[in-house]
């Protein structure tokens, strides 16, 4: 198929995934937004244009195999070593193909080559890494890096090994939050594992719910998930992390990241997508796993943005602070 030149924005746009790195560079802000420092614009575009750019760079990678690659015997060390890459840098052209949600991927009608997959992934992440190390802090720029190679190296090629591949997912989502939580700060604190955590358990009942409304698909491709091989444990497991979040959300105000309100106001939404992770639990058929699915896609937004308004007021956090300092002060002049 010839590529037109015209038709390669759209292309890359979903080579990498854009709504999904649209939702990764969200949380990325939600963490810094969240983070009890004050807010640095410049920081924060920083922040967002590399995580995008990072995610950008996993999802191309992610998405591209070479179809026709086989075992090749080589002549010399060089073209065995590229071999050995073209047969294990590429990871699911040959399985998307025969699902129907991924068919139309650009790789797989053969929109794109794969070098130039490849050209684009790495032109993404090399100043993607760069950007969040030398101008944002070298923290968040690991976090980045080791993102990548998370979902690239272990997360997928486990699709087809391990129904674990659904935990190391769920870790690889929780990652961005973290990201931005120290790009603000710098540090790596209580507060930025809570955002992950509770990025990390909504996306148990998002992606389960999902997962299994395409069993078929998933089973026709080789993935091993939870829907397909252990449906039982799948709708255990949804259920299981929609509760978690009630529990989260209570631990927001006693590790002083926001007030007492978040708790409280967060509640009604937390009990409905625990609802309805029970209903999926009960029910296990497509009507309330599309009810749960949809309900995430909402819930997340919702929660992030009471958990935004119910943030802790920074100047509160140093009028506390400065009292401790000038209690420990008077403490130390009242001394002989």
């Amino acid at each position: 198929m010839k590529l037109q030149l015209d038709d390669l924005p759209g292309i890359l746009a979903r080579l990498s995934k854009i709504k999904l790195t649209a939702l990764v560079v969200s949380t990325a802000s939600a963490g810094f937004a969240m983070a009890p420092v004050p807010f640095d614009l410049t920081c924060f575009l920083l922040a967002s244009l590399g995580t995008g750019l990072a995610s950008c760079a996993a999802n191309s990678i992610n998405q591209a195999e070479h179809p026709w690659a086989g075992p090749v015997r080589s002549r010399n060390a060089f073209s065995s070593r590229w071999a050995l890459v073209e047969n294990t840098m590429f990871f699911e052209v040959p399985f998307d193909s025969n699902m129907n949600r991924t068919k139309n991927r650009p790789l797989v009608r053969g929109q794109i080559s794969p070098l130039l997959a490849v050209c684009f992934a790495a032109a993404c992440g090399v100043p993607g890494i760069a950007l969040l190390t030398l101008g944002v802090n070298p923290l968040t720029g690991a976090l980045g890096a080791f993102n990548i190679f998370l979902y690239t190296c272990c997360y997928t090629p486990l699709k087809r090994m391990s129904i674990a591949n659904t935990w190391v997912g769920a870790v690889v989502g929780a990652i961005p939050p973290v990201m931005g939580w120290t790009a603000a700060t710098g540090s790596l604190d209580a507060g930025a594992v809570l955002l992950g955590g509770i990025l990390y358990s909504w996306q148990f009942p998002h992606f389960n719910a999902l997962s299994w409304g395409l069993r078929e698909d998933y089973s026709r491709g080789g993935y091993c998930m939870m829907s397909v091989t252990h449906p039982g444990l799948c709708r255990r497991v949804a259920l299981r992390h929609c509760l978690a979040l009630i529990g989260l959300s209570t631990v927001a105000p006693v590790l002083d990241i926001t007030t007492w309100t978040f708790p409280i106001i967060s509640l009604p939404i937390n009990l409905y997508i625990s609802y309805l992770g029970f209903r999926f639990y009960r029910d296990a058929d497509r009507s309330s796993s599309r009810k749960l699915f949809f309900c995430s896609l909402w819930h997340l937004p919702l929660l992030l943005l009471v958990m935004f308004t119910c943030k802790k007021p920074f100047l509160e956090k140093e009028e506390k602070g400065d009292l401790s300092g000038n209690h420990g002060r008077a403490v130390e002049i009242r001394l002989p």
